[in-house]
Protein backbone atom coordinates (compact mmCIF):
# COMPACT_ATOMS: atom_id res chain seq x y z
CA UNK A 1 0.00 0.00 0.00
CA UNK A 2 3.08 2.12 0.28
CA UNK A 3 3.52 2.25 -3.65
CA UNK A 4 0.44 2.89 -3.85
CA UNK A 5 -0.24 5.69 -1.55
CA UNK A 6 2.71 7.57 -3.13
CA UNK A 7 0.80 6.82 -6.61
CA UNK A 8 -2.68 8.44 -5.21
CA UNK A 9 -0.50 11.43 -3.49
CA UNK A 10 1.65 11.85 -6.73
CA UNK A 11 -1.44 12.82 -8.61
CA UNK A 12 -2.26 15.97 -5.92
CA UNK A 13 -0.79 17.96 -8.51
CA UNK A 14 -3.13 17.65 -11.07
CA UNK A 15 -6.36 16.08 -9.57
CA UNK A 16 -5.90 17.99 -6.15
CA UNK A 17 -5.68 16.67 -2.19
CA UNK A 18 -6.16 13.05 -1.34
CA UNK A 19 -9.23 12.39 1.02
CA UNK A 20 -9.59 9.27 2.67
CA UNK A 21 -7.78 6.37 1.66
CA UNK A 22 -7.69 4.16 -1.12
CA UNK A 23 -10.67 1.59 -1.80
CA UNK A 24 -10.15 -1.93 -3.54
CA UNK A 25 -12.65 -2.61 -6.55
CA UNK A 26 -14.04 -6.17 -7.10
CA UNK A 27 -13.26 -7.75 -10.67
CA UNK A 28 -10.87 -7.77 -12.76
CA UNK A 29 -8.33 -10.11 -14.20
CA UNK A 30 -5.90 -8.48 -15.64
CA UNK A 31 -5.09 -5.13 -13.54
CA UNK A 32 -5.46 -3.75 -9.81
CA UNK A 33 -8.38 -1.07 -9.59
CA UNK A 34 -9.17 1.30 -6.69
CA UNK A 35 -11.67 4.11 -6.09
CA UNK A 36 -9.96 6.96 -4.50
CA UNK A 37 -10.54 10.73 -3.83
CA UNK A 38 -9.29 13.69 -4.84
CA UNK A 39 -10.35 17.27 -4.55
CA UNK A 40 -13.31 16.40 -3.61
CA UNK A 41 -13.57 13.96 -7.36
CA UNK A 42 -14.31 10.55 -6.89
CA UNK A 43 -12.26 8.56 -9.45
CA UNK A 44 -11.03 4.68 -10.17
CA UNK A 45 -7.44 4.57 -10.09
CA UNK A 46 -6.20 1.14 -12.39
CA UNK A 47 -2.70 -0.18 -12.06
CA UNK A 48 -1.60 -2.00 -14.75
CA UNK A 49 -0.96 -5.78 -14.72
CA UNK A 50 2.11 -7.45 -15.11
CA UNK A 51 3.54 -7.67 -19.00
CA UNK A 52 0.28 -6.73 -20.41
CA UNK A 53 2.06 -5.13 -23.54
CA UNK A 54 2.72 -9.08 -23.88
CA UNK A 55 -1.37 -9.62 -24.24
CA UNK A 56 -2.05 -7.25 -26.85
CA UNK A 57 -2.47 -4.38 -25.01
CA UNK A 58 -1.20 -0.69 -26.63
CA UNK A 59 -1.93 1.92 -23.70
CA UNK A 60 -1.92 4.47 -26.12
CA UNK A 61 -4.97 2.70 -28.13
CA UNK A 62 -6.21 2.83 -25.04
CA UNK A 63 -6.02 6.12 -23.84
CA UNK A 64 -7.24 7.36 -27.34
CA UNK A 65 -10.20 5.01 -27.52
CA UNK A 66 -11.40 5.93 -23.70
CA UNK A 67 -10.97 9.78 -24.63
CA UNK A 68 -13.65 9.13 -27.88
CA UNK A 69 -15.85 7.06 -26.15
CA UNK A 70 -15.84 9.16 -23.46
CA UNK A 71 -17.05 12.28 -26.07
CA UNK A 72 -19.21 10.75 -27.55
CA UNK A 73 -20.78 9.81 -23.86
CA UNK A 74 -19.78 5.82 -23.61
CA UNK A 75 -17.36 5.87 -21.10
CA UNK A 76 -16.18 7.44 -17.65
CA UNK A 77 -14.00 10.55 -18.60
CA UNK A 78 -10.16 9.85 -18.48
CA UNK A 79 -8.85 11.96 -16.09
CA UNK A 80 -4.77 11.27 -15.95
CA UNK A 81 -2.70 8.78 -16.96
CA UNK A 82 1.01 8.05 -15.50
CA UNK A 83 3.76 5.41 -16.36
CA UNK A 84 2.09 2.44 -14.99
CA UNK A 85 -1.74 2.84 -14.67
CA UNK A 86 -4.73 5.56 -15.18
CA UNK A 87 -7.26 7.11 -13.53
CA UNK A 88 -10.78 7.90 -15.15
CA UNK A 89 -13.71 9.42 -13.62
CA UNK A 90 -15.85 7.09 -10.71
CA UNK A 91 -19.57 6.58 -12.44
CA UNK A 92 -21.92 5.51 -9.64
CA UNK A 93 -23.31 2.29 -11.61
CA UNK A 94 -24.23 -0.93 -11.74
CA UNK A 95 -22.55 -3.64 -12.99
CA UNK A 96 -24.49 -5.56 -15.86
CA UNK A 97 -24.93 -9.48 -15.03
CA UNK A 98 -24.76 -11.57 -18.97
CA UNK A 99 -29.16 -11.70 -18.96
CA UNK A 100 -29.20 -8.00 -18.40
CA UNK A 101 -26.81 -7.21 -21.45
CA UNK A 102 -28.85 -9.17 -23.44
CA UNK A 103 -31.87 -7.76 -22.07
CA UNK A 104 -30.37 -4.24 -23.59
CA UNK A 105 -28.89 -5.74 -26.98
CA UNK A 106 -30.33 -2.76 -28.95
CA UNK A 107 -29.22 -0.26 -26.89
CA UNK A 108 -25.74 -1.54 -26.86
CA UNK A 109 -25.69 -2.01 -30.68
CA UNK A 110 -26.04 1.56 -31.10
CA UNK A 111 -23.79 2.60 -28.74
CA UNK A 112 -20.94 0.00 -30.81
CA UNK A 113 -22.26 1.70 -33.43
CA UNK A 114 -21.55 5.08 -32.58
CA UNK A 115 -17.99 4.07 -31.52
CA UNK A 116 -17.34 2.24 -34.71
CA UNK A 117 -18.15 5.20 -37.06
CA UNK A 118 -16.62 7.86 -34.53
CA UNK A 119 -13.66 8.18 -37.30
CA UNK A 120 -11.22 7.99 -34.69
CA UNK A 121 -7.91 6.70 -35.45
CA UNK A 122 -6.11 4.30 -33.03
CA UNK A 123 -2.72 3.64 -32.97
CA UNK A 124 -2.78 -0.21 -33.08
CA UNK A 125 -4.31 -3.36 -35.38
CA UNK A 126 -6.61 -5.53 -33.62
CA UNK A 127 -6.73 -8.84 -35.18
CA UNK A 128 -6.89 -12.55 -33.88
CA UNK A 129 -4.86 -14.44 -36.34
CA UNK A 130 -2.18 -11.81 -35.65
CA UNK A 131 -2.89 -11.68 -32.12
CA UNK A 132 -2.87 -15.95 -31.57
CA UNK A 133 0.82 -15.97 -33.53
CA UNK A 134 2.80 -13.44 -30.89
CA UNK A 135 0.97 -15.40 -28.00
CA UNK A 136 2.25 -18.04 -29.32
CA UNK A 137 5.94 -16.63 -30.05
CA UNK A 138 5.86 -14.90 -26.31
CA UNK A 139 5.12 -18.78 -25.12
CA UNK A 140 8.00 -19.75 -26.57
CA UNK A 141 10.35 -17.29 -25.31
CA UNK A 142 9.06 -17.95 -22.04
CA UNK A 143 9.81 -21.62 -22.45
CA UNK A 144 6.26 -22.25 -22.21
CA UNK A 145 4.88 -25.55 -23.77
CA UNK A 146 1.59 -24.61 -25.15
CA UNK A 147 -1.69 -26.97 -24.93
CA UNK A 148 -2.64 -28.55 -28.31
CA UNK A 149 -5.61 -27.13 -28.79
CA UNK A 150 -4.00 -23.53 -28.75
CA UNK A 151 -2.37 -24.52 -32.22
CA UNK A 152 -6.19 -25.83 -33.30
CA UNK A 153 -7.49 -23.00 -32.21
CA UNK A 154 -5.27 -20.44 -33.79
CA UNK A 155 -5.79 -22.71 -37.60
CA UNK A 156 -9.43 -21.94 -37.00
CA UNK A 157 -9.28 -18.27 -36.63
CA UNK A 158 -7.08 -18.29 -39.77
CA UNK A 159 -9.58 -20.37 -41.64
CA UNK A 160 -12.86 -17.90 -40.27
CA UNK A 161 -10.41 -15.16 -41.35
CA UNK A 162 -9.86 -16.46 -44.54
CA UNK A 163 -13.60 -16.77 -45.67
CA UNK A 164 -15.08 -13.38 -43.72
CA UNK A 165 -15.66 -10.70 -46.28
CA UNK A 166 -13.11 -7.95 -45.91
CA UNK A 167 -13.90 -5.47 -43.54
CA UNK A 168 -11.91 -1.68 -43.41
CA UNK A 169 -10.32 -0.97 -39.79
CA UNK A 170 -12.33 0.44 -37.55
CA UNK A 171 -12.13 1.79 -33.66
CA UNK A 172 -13.43 -1.30 -31.57
CA UNK A 173 -13.55 -2.12 -28.19
CA UNK A 174 -12.59 -6.18 -28.22
CA UNK A 175 -13.23 -6.93 -24.93
CA UNK A 176 -16.72 -6.79 -24.20
CA UNK A 177 -17.24 -9.24 -20.94
CA UNK A 178 -20.34 -8.28 -18.35
CA UNK A 179 -18.20 -6.68 -16.30
CA UNK A 180 -17.31 -4.00 -19.25
CA UNK A 181 -20.98 -2.73 -19.54
CA UNK A 182 -21.80 -0.69 -16.55
CA UNK A 183 -25.39 0.81 -16.23
CA UNK A 184 -24.93 4.70 -14.71
CA UNK A 185 -26.94 5.10 -11.40
CA UNK A 186 -28.11 8.62 -12.53
CA UNK A 187 -28.56 8.32 -16.31
CA UNK A 188 -29.62 4.97 -16.84
CA UNK A 189 -27.62 4.54 -19.89
CA UNK A 190 -25.37 1.76 -20.44
CA UNK A 191 -21.95 2.93 -20.89
CA UNK A 192 -18.55 0.69 -21.41
CA UNK A 193 -15.08 0.81 -19.44
CA UNK A 194 -11.86 -1.03 -19.83
CA UNK A 195 -10.50 -0.10 -22.97
CA UNK A 196 -6.93 -1.37 -22.88
CA UNK A 197 -7.90 -4.64 -25.97
CA UNK A 198 -9.37 -1.41 -28.05
CA UNK A 199 -7.51 -1.54 -31.31
CA UNK A 200 -8.87 -0.79 -35.54
CA UNK A 201 -10.41 -4.19 -36.42
CA UNK A 202 -13.15 -5.71 -37.36
CA UNK A 203 -16.82 -4.32 -36.18
CA UNK A 204 -17.85 -7.85 -36.57
CA UNK A 205 -15.58 -8.67 -34.08
CA UNK A 206 -17.30 -7.05 -31.58
CA UNK A 207 -20.60 -7.36 -31.98
CA UNK A 208 -19.76 -11.42 -31.88
CA UNK A 209 -17.53 -10.56 -28.40
CA UNK A 210 -20.73 -9.36 -27.34
CA UNK A 211 -22.66 -11.40 -27.98
CA UNK A 212 -20.63 -14.95 -26.99
CA UNK A 213 -19.34 -13.32 -23.65
CA UNK A 214 -23.03 -12.52 -22.53
CA UNK A 215 -24.73 -15.69 -23.49
CA UNK A 216 -27.13 -14.41 -26.20
CA UNK A 217 -29.33 -16.70 -27.94
CA UNK A 218 -30.70 -16.38 -31.10
CA UNK A 219 -33.55 -14.03 -30.65
CA UNK A 220 -30.68 -11.63 -28.89
CA UNK A 221 -28.48 -12.09 -31.60
CA UNK A 222 -31.26 -10.96 -34.18
CA UNK A 223 -32.54 -8.19 -31.92
CA UNK A 224 -28.49 -7.02 -32.16
CA UNK A 225 -28.13 -7.20 -35.40
CA UNK A 226 -31.69 -5.68 -36.48
CA UNK A 227 -30.65 -2.10 -34.33
CA UNK A 228 -26.84 -2.37 -35.61
CA UNK A 229 -28.05 -2.01 -38.86
CA UNK A 230 -31.15 -0.95 -38.88
CA UNK A 231 -33.08 -3.75 -40.31
CA UNK A 232 -33.27 -7.07 -40.68
CA UNK A 233 -30.10 -9.09 -41.02
CA UNK A 234 -29.38 -11.56 -43.65
CA UNK A 235 -28.36 -15.04 -43.47
CA UNK A 236 -24.89 -14.57 -44.25
CA UNK A 237 -24.96 -11.82 -41.52
CA UNK A 238 -26.07 -14.45 -39.25
CA UNK A 239 -23.35 -16.86 -39.79
CA UNK A 240 -20.57 -14.24 -39.83
CA UNK A 241 -21.92 -13.10 -36.37
CA UNK A 242 -21.32 -16.85 -35.39
CA UNK A 243 -18.14 -16.93 -36.81
CA UNK A 244 -17.11 -14.36 -34.59
CA UNK A 245 -18.47 -15.62 -31.77
CA UNK A 246 -15.92 -18.61 -32.24
CA UNK A 247 -13.16 -15.83 -33.13
CA UNK A 248 -13.65 -14.39 -30.17
CA UNK A 249 -13.69 -17.82 -28.04
CA UNK A 250 -10.17 -18.55 -29.94
CA UNK A 251 -9.03 -15.03 -28.63
CA UNK A 252 -10.29 -15.35 -25.12
CA UNK A 253 -8.56 -19.10 -25.00
CA UNK A 254 -5.48 -18.34 -25.85
CA UNK A 255 -5.65 -15.18 -23.68
CA UNK A 256 -5.99 -17.46 -20.76
CA UNK A 257 -3.07 -19.61 -21.88
CA UNK A 258 -0.76 -16.68 -22.07
CA UNK A 259 -1.89 -14.53 -18.91
CA UNK A 260 -1.37 -17.90 -16.89
CA UNK A 261 2.24 -17.64 -17.62
CA UNK A 262 2.55 -13.70 -17.43
CA UNK A 263 -0.10 -12.94 -14.58
CA UNK A 264 0.84 -12.61 -11.02
CA UNK A 265 -2.83 -12.28 -9.61
CA UNK A 266 -5.05 -15.17 -7.38
CA UNK A 267 -7.08 -16.74 -10.86
CA UNK A 268 -7.05 -19.53 -12.61
CA UNK A 269 -5.87 -18.75 -15.64
CA UNK A 270 -6.54 -22.16 -17.15
CA UNK A 271 -9.50 -22.88 -16.25
CA UNK A 272 -10.58 -19.98 -18.28
CA UNK A 273 -8.58 -20.89 -21.25
CA UNK A 274 -10.27 -24.40 -20.43
CA UNK A 275 -13.48 -23.37 -20.45
CA UNK A 276 -13.28 -21.53 -23.89
CA UNK A 277 -11.34 -24.32 -25.56
CA UNK A 278 -14.46 -26.52 -24.41
CA UNK A 279 -16.84 -24.01 -25.63
CA UNK A 280 -14.88 -23.86 -29.28
CA UNK A 281 -15.34 -27.65 -29.30
CA UNK A 282 -19.18 -27.33 -28.57
CA UNK A 283 -19.87 -25.00 -31.15
CA UNK A 284 -17.89 -26.43 -34.13
CA UNK A 285 -18.81 -29.52 -33.71
CA UNK A 286 -21.01 -32.08 -36.30
CA UNK A 287 -20.28 -29.65 -39.50
CA UNK A 288 -21.79 -26.69 -37.72
CA UNK A 289 -18.83 -24.83 -39.11
CA UNK A 290 -18.86 -26.10 -42.34
CA UNK A 291 -22.26 -24.91 -42.64
CA UNK A 292 -21.67 -21.28 -41.36
CA UNK A 293 -18.58 -20.89 -43.73
CA UNK A 294 -20.70 -22.12 -46.86
CA UNK A 295 -23.32 -19.43 -45.70
CA UNK A 296 -21.27 -16.56 -45.35
CA UNK A 297 -19.62 -16.75 -48.45
CA UNK A 298 -22.76 -17.26 -50.31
Amino acid sequence: MEDLGDIVHGLEPELGPVEGEPAPLAGGITNRNYRVRLGGTDYVLRLHGKDTDLLGISRSAEAAANEAAAQLGLAPALAASFHGGMVTRYVPCQTLSAPQVAARAEEIALALRRFHDAGVTLPSPFWVPDLIAAYERTLRARGTVAPPELQIAGELAERIAGTLPADEGRPCHNDLLPGNLIADAGSGRVMIVDWEYAGMGDPWFDLGNLSVNNDFGEADDERLLAAYHDRAPARAERARLKLMRLMSDVREAAWGVVQGSLSDLDFDFAGYAERHFGRLRAATGGGELERLLAQVGA
